[in-house]
C-alpha cells in the first residue's frame, strides 16, 4: 500500500513537473502574476493609445499642432525627470514604485471623463494628465526594466522579456479592437474609464507578489547627481549600449512624428470610423504578437546583437505603404506595413533589452534603464512638435513620409557598432565603470 502511495505521489509530482516545464516562467506563480498585472495595465495603455488624441480631435476639434503638442507632453516625461528617476528608483523597492505608479496614473485617467461630464475639459486639462500620466510611466517603466532580472535571474532574461512581450502584444490587438467599438458607442472621453480601471487592477494584481526585494541600502541624498553621472557614465562609454540608445534616440524621434499624424491621416485623409481605426491599429498589434512569439528563435538563429539593426532595416521601409493609402481598400494593404513595423520592433526590443540587462551590473540597472530612456526617448517630445509642425506645413501624408525615412534611418548606429557581428548575450554583468 505505501509503495502504491509513493508511486501515486511521484506521479503526481511528475506531472506537476512536466507541466511547470511546459509553462516556463509562467509555472511560477510570482511572474504569472506579474504578467497578468502587465495584460491589465497594457489593455489600459493601448486604449490610452487610442483614445487620448480621439478625445482631441472628436471632442475638442484640435488641429493638426494641437494633437502634436498633446503627443509632446505624453512623452515629455522621459526628457524632465529620465536620468534622475533612474537614481530615485536604485533607492526604492522597485516593485512599491510599480503599485504606486499605476494607482495614481488610474486616478488622473479618469478626471477626464469627469471634467467631459461636467463640460470643463480642454485641450490644456488633456495635456496636463498627458504630462503627468507620462511623469508617472517614466517611474514604472524604469522600474519594471530594473525589477525582472530580481524576479527572474539573469539567465531567464530573454525568455521573460519574449513572454512580456507576447502580453503587450495580444492587448495591443485587443486594446485598439475594443476601444475602436467603444469610441463610436459612447464616446473618447468615457472609454478612459476603461484604462483607468486597468491601470487600477494592474496596480492591485502586483501588489500580490510575494517574492520582496531587499531594502536598499541608505545613501547620502546629496549623492545624487553622483549617481545620475554614474548611470549617465556606464551607458555612453559601453560601445553596444551606446549605439543602442542612439539607434532609438532617432527610430522614437521618427516613430512619433509618424504616430502622431497617423490617427490625422486616418481619420480625415483615409475616411475612417473609430472602428476602422481600430482595426487598423488592432494589425499592428498582430505584427508585435508575431514578433513576440518568433523573438526567441529569431534571435537565436540570427545572433542577440545582429537582429537589433536588421530587424529594423526590413522592417521599417514598409512604413511607407501608409501615405500612398486612400479611403478603400488600399489602406488595409498599408496596415501589412505597420504591422511589419511593430513586428520588427518587438523583435529588436526583446533582443534589445536582454542585452541591456545582462551588460548591466545589478545596482545600476535602475539608472541604466533611466539613462537609456532619457537619451532614447529625450527627443520624443520634440518628434511630436515637429510632427504637429510638419503635418501643418506638409499634411498628415508628408508627415508620414518623413517619419518613414527617418525610422529607416535608424539602423545606422548599430550597424556601426560591435552589434554588427553580436550573437551571443554576455553570460555576465558587464564591468563596473571607473567612478
Amino acid at each position: 500500500m505505501g509503495t502504491a502511495r509513493g508511486a501515486l505521489h511521484f506521479q503526481r509530482q511528475g506531472i506537476r513537473m512536466s507541466t511547470t516545464s511546459r509553462l516556463g516562467l509562467l509555472g511560477d506563480r510570482d511572474f504569472g502574476r506579474l504578467f497578468a498585472a502587465t495584460a491589465l495595465g497594457q489593455l489600459g495603455d493601448r486604449i490610452i493609445f487610442l483614445s487620448l488624441p480621439l478625445v482631441a480631435i472628436t471632442a475638442l476639434d484640435a488641429d493638426e499642432f494641437q494633437v502634436g503638442l498633446l503627443a509632446a507632453m505624453t512623452t515629455a516625461g522621459s526628457l524632465l525627470i529620465g536620468l534622475p528617476a533612474g537614481a530615485w528608483v536604485d533607492r526604492m523597492r522597485k516593485r512599491s514604485v510599480m503599485i504606486g505608479a499605476d494607482l495614481v496614473r488610474a486616478l488622473l485617467l479618469v478626471t477626464i471623463p469627469i471634467a467631459w461630464w461636467m463640460g470643463l475639459l480642454t485641450i490644456e486639462w488633456l495635456c496636463t494628465v498627458a504630462l503627468l500620466h507620462g511623469v508617472l510611466t517614466v517611474f514604472f517603466d524604469v522600474a519594471y526594466v530594473s525589477y525582472l532580472p530580481h524576479l527572474v535571474g539573469r539567465g531567464k532574461l530573454v525568455e521573460g522579456n519574449a513572454k512580456l512581450s507576447s502580453v503587450r502584444s495580444v492587448t495591443s490587438i485587443g486594446g485598439p479592437a475594443l476601444a475602436g467599438p467603444l469610441v463610436g458607442l459612447i464616446g473618447a472621453p468615457a472609454v478612459l474609464v476603461v484604462s483607468s480601471a486597468g491601470m487600477a487592477m494592474s496596480g492591485l494584481l502586483a501588489a500580490t507578489i510575494r517574492k520582496r526585494e531587499g531594502r536598499p541600502e541608505r545613501k547620502d541624498r546629496n549623492r545624487l547627481g553622483r549617481e545620475v553621472r554614474e548611470g549617465l557614465k556606464f551607458v555612453l562609454k559601453h560601445p553596444a549600449l551606446r549605439a543602442m540608445v542612439l539607434g532609438d534616440s532617432i527610430f522614437n524621434l521618427s516613430l512619433v512624428m509618424y504616430q502622431s499624424m497617423l490617427l490625422v491621416f486616418l481619420e480625415r485623409e483615409a475616411g475612417l470610423q473609430p472602428f476602422g481605426i481600430g482595426l487598423v491599429l488592432s494589425g499592428m498589434g498582430c505584427g508585435a504578437l508575431l514578433g513576440a512569439l518568433l523573438a526567441t528563435t529569431i534571435s537565436e538563429r540570427t545572433g542577440h546583437g545582429r537582429v537589433i539593426w536588421l530587424a529594423s532595416l526590413l522592417t521599417c521601409p514598409l512604413t511607407a505603404l501608409m501615405p500612398w493609402a486612400r479611403p478603400g481598400w488600399s489602406v488595409y494593404v498599408a496596415t501589412v506595413g505597420l504591422a511589419a513595423l511593430s513586428m520588427g520592433g518587438v523583435v529588436r526590443f526583446v533582443a534589445q533589452s536582454s542585452l541591456q540587462q545582462a551588460m548591466t551590473p545589478d545596482r545600476l540597472l535602475g539608472r541604466m534603464s533611466a539613462t537609456t530612456r532619457f537619451v532614447s526617448w529625450g527627443g520624443i517630445p520634440l518628434g511630436g512638435l515637429l510632427g504637429g509642425v510638419s503635418g501643418s506645413v506638409f499634411g498628415a501624408a508628408g508627415t508620414l513620409w518623413i517619419g518613414a525615412a527617418g525610422m529607416t534611418l535608424s539602423v545606422l548606429p548599430a550597424f556601426l557598432s560591435p552589434l554588427r557581428t553580436l550573437r551571443g548575450i554576455p553570460a555576465g554583468a558587464a564591468p563596473e565603470v571607473a567612478r
